[in-house]
């Protein structure tokens, strides 16, 4: 279940970059007490290697489960009980075919973490892997787990994609390489909806000195995709002519901000198109859905 904004942010993220290659269930029930994966991934293709890090952990069966701060020993614990419970399920599974499962196609858990301690990577037995970059440390081999310690990431492109699950400067700096990317790059494009759509819903109050820092990233971000959002819009419009022009700038940043324009949606357009641009441009952007259908219904 989504408990957080970052749970949202994370899980879309995840989904929207790994299901070109394969299977993606988010908060997938698992059997017995109900319990809920975040990220359940089966892959149908190779993954696109553009994706680096991200890459390499998709291209076998896995549980991923991001943290916005990092998990302690409960929350560790809970990720592996989930994980052999899925064990269990497709051993019995099957048993009931007369099908034989080896250990290499069950899933694997992977933890994304902010940060780990030293305590925390030693109680569990997780040491670096000699075959992965650093910042990935592996449980004992029977328990099919890493945690990838993301502020431990080397700063390269090919880590890019998890670390911008991190926190602080880690953030910061990943949301400041998705900025520099081509305009054209449709990741750097869903990345920045996705950033948006965290964005709004965050309330300044209630964050720390880290998640502070990551607000003026993210905010950073925001600003950007307003900009070309809008620009993106207005060309449009003047290629198609002024009325349907600035209909489809609100289509497109009605759009942009929540992935379709449904009847509902598309029901609020004429009233929106009574008020001036400079007046209903920033509601658009800033106001969530229920907002806006309570804004300009009727």
């Amino acid at each position: 279940m989504t408990r957080t904004p970052f749970d949202a942010f994370s899980k879309q993220l995840l989904e929207e970059f790994l299901s070109p290659f394969g299977t993606v269930e988010l908060n997938r029930e698992i059997a017995g007490e109900s319990r809920f994966v975040d990220v359940w991934f089966s892959p149908s293709a190779p993954p696109d290697r553009s994706l680096g890090l991200l890459a390499r952990i998709a291209t076998t069966p896995c549980l991923i489960e991001p943290y916005r701060n990092a998990p302690g020993f409960s929350e560790i614990r809970s990720c592996l009980l989930k994980l052999f419970l899925v064990h269990s399920d497709q051993q019995r599974q099957a048993r009931r075919e007369d099908a034989s499962l080896s250990e290499d196609r069950l899933p694997h858990l992977w933890i994304l973490s902010p940060t780990a301690s030293e305590m925390s990577l030693n109680s569990f037995g997780a040491i670096q892997s000699l075959d992965w970059l650093s910042g990935i440390y592996s449980f004992p081999a029977a328990l099919r787990t890493s945690i990838v310690v993301i502020h431990q990431l080397p700063k390269t492109p090919d880590t890019l994609w998890l670390r911008i699950l991190g926190r602080g400067k880690t953030q910061q700096q990943a949301v400041e390489e998705i900025l520099a990317l081509p305009e054209d790059d449709p990741r750097r494009f869903q990345t920045l909806n996705l950033l948006t759509a965290w964005r709004i819903t965050m309330r300044v109050e209630d964050l720390d000195e880290d998640d502070r820092i990551s607000f003026m990233a993210i905010n950073q971000a925001y600003l950007q995709w307003e900009r070309e959002t809008v620009e993106r819009g207005r060309q449009e419009g003047r290629q198609e002519g002024t009325q349907a022009g600035q209909r489809l700038v609100v289509e497109n940043l009605l759009k942009a901000r929540f992935g379709e324009v449904d009847a509902q949606l598309a029901a609020l357009i004429s009233t929106v198109l009574t008020f001036p641009a400079e007046e209903y441009t920033p509601l658009l952007l800033q106001l969530s859905r229920e907002q806006l259908l309570e804004r300009f219904r009727g």
